[in-house]
């Protein structure tokens, strides 16, 4: 049987239906750039020979590899209960649970989620997720706008630049001005930032740790913002909230963060999970889903929808939102990962990963020519300037087993000697040791 099965005469009866006289006519408007060059598909082959090629092309997978690379996605170590949660077919085939009658255990379980992110990031509010990380960054500014009706976001230069990009190419056709304050050697320029906040500013959005995985207090900053009727707007690394002073100490009105650090593995790049929680004064403003708590006509706990501000709802330019993506799922494995470490296995990973990257600074500073990118204090993940393009560094130790780290040439002109480093607890002392040994061995060569 072919992939469609519709005969020719079919195929013609349909398309004469809605007014076209080919295929092709369907995608007219695609570029001729843009589209596949061809469909020339080998003939079909049985299930075992279609196994066995997809595990001889899966093999040639580099796997096994010491990974010291971050940028805002981490290789913890997740607990085997965390996936099993989420394996369950009560939960794997939930669907939008608008009928809280047939969905209290999903909608419970998205209560509980939005709790423990309260409570990781000392805020008084969350929503049921949304995408991604650089998501609820972009979330979080447009709610800004709303609430404050003022068109210029100030953002710090070390804002993760993927981040950065995601916010130019969701506002390109939005009448918005975005305002990026140049770091200095990794580090927010605050007295730049001070002095460009007005009354004119919507929102203010920072990092931290931020990208170069610097550790900073924007509590001044964020008290000026208040002054002034700015949001204030802070991208965290949640695992690290366990032992760094969170958003709500500093006065941040939202926090947002990528979730993958909380359970959920790197898989090629996602499914992840944007975490957003605000103050209170925001709340009408968060897009997605937003699960309350309530009592039944006789008295019995109940879990709603307390607030649903998508464009389904027949909301259309009126929405808080239109990139609706719920990762319901991938927040309850987040959650379970949270009541299985509790505040004291989440402290222990951050405070382990923290020290493994401070020795492994020490380790490769150590190294003629090897040194910090600055002097300020940092998390589990760091930048090293070096006497040798970082590219060729990872190069050559990927051949060996090793990713050094992250290449900040990729997105910062004038940095192609510069490696981002990040330590989990699943690197070793060892581990770190080997890696600098190499990296002396190519750098003193």
């Amino acid at each position: 049987m072919p992939y469609i099965p519709h005969t020719p005469e079919q195929q013609k009866q349909m398309l004469e239906i809605i007014g076209l006289g080919s295929m092709d006519d369907l995608f007219q408007d695609i570029p001729d750039h843009l589209k596949p060059r061809s469909f020339d598909l080998p003939p079909g082959k049985s299930e075992m020979e279609v196994t066995g090629f997809l595990r001889q092309l899966s093999s040639r997978n580099s796997t096994g590899l010491k990974s010291f690379l971050g940028a805002g996605f981490y290789d913890h170590y997740i607990p085997a209960a965390a996936p099993a949660m989420i394996s369950r077919s009560e939960f794997y085939t939930a669907y939008t649970p608008y009928q809280a009658e047939a969905s209290q255990g999903s909608l419970q379980a998205l209560f509980e989620y939005q709790s423990a992110m309260c409570r990781l990031f000392d805020m008084e509010y969350a929503n049921a997720s949304v995408y991604d990380g650089g998501t609820a960054i972009y979330e979080a500014m447009m709610m800004a706008v709303r609430h404050i009706k003022r068109r210029k976001i100030i953002i710090s230069g070390d804002l993760s630049p993927i981040y950065q990009h995601m916010l130019k190419c969701y506002t390109k056709n939005l009448r918005l001005e975005l305002k990026v304050i140049d770091h200095l050697q990794g580090l927010p320029m605050m007295e730049n930032l001070m002095d460009v906040l007005d009354e004119n500013c919507a929102a203010l959005i920072v990092q931290n740790p931020n990208f170069f995985g610097n550790i900073l207090d924007y509590t001044e900053i964020f008290a000026h913002c208040h002054k002034l009727g700015i949001v204030s707007i802070a991208s965290v690394y949640p695992v690290m909230q366990s032992v760094l002073k969170t958003p709500g100490e500093m006065g941040a009105d939202i926090a947002v963060a990528e979730g993958q650090s909380l359970g959920l593995p790197l898989n090629f790049g996602g499914p992840y999970l944007g975490v957003m929680t605000c103050a209170r004064h925001l709340i009408r403003q968060m897009p997605g889903r937003i699960v309350g708590k309530t009592k039944d006509s006789e008295g019995r706990d109940g879990f709603v929808l307390t607030l649903q501000a998508r464009e389904q709802h027949i909301r259309r330019e009126k929405a808080t939102s239109n990139i609706c993506s719920n990762q319901s799922l991938c927040a309850l494995q987040a959650l379970a990962y949270i009541c299985l470490m509790g505040p004291s296995g989440l402290q222990g990973v951050a405070l382990k990963s923290m020290d493994l990257a401070h020795y492994a600074a020490k380790k490769l500073t150590d190294i003629d020519g090897v040194r910090l990118l600055n002097n300020s204090p940092f998390g589990n993940e760091f930048a090293l300037t070096l006497p040798v393009s970082a590219y060729d560094l990872i190069g050559e130790l990927v051949q060996k087993n090793f990713v050094p780290g992250f290449p900040l040439g990729r997105y910062y002109p004038g940095m192609d000697n510069c490696l981002l480093m990040a330590c989990t607890e699943k690197i070793s002392k060892q581990d770190i040791g080997i890696l600098s040994e190499l990296i002396r061995g190519i750098i003193e060569g």
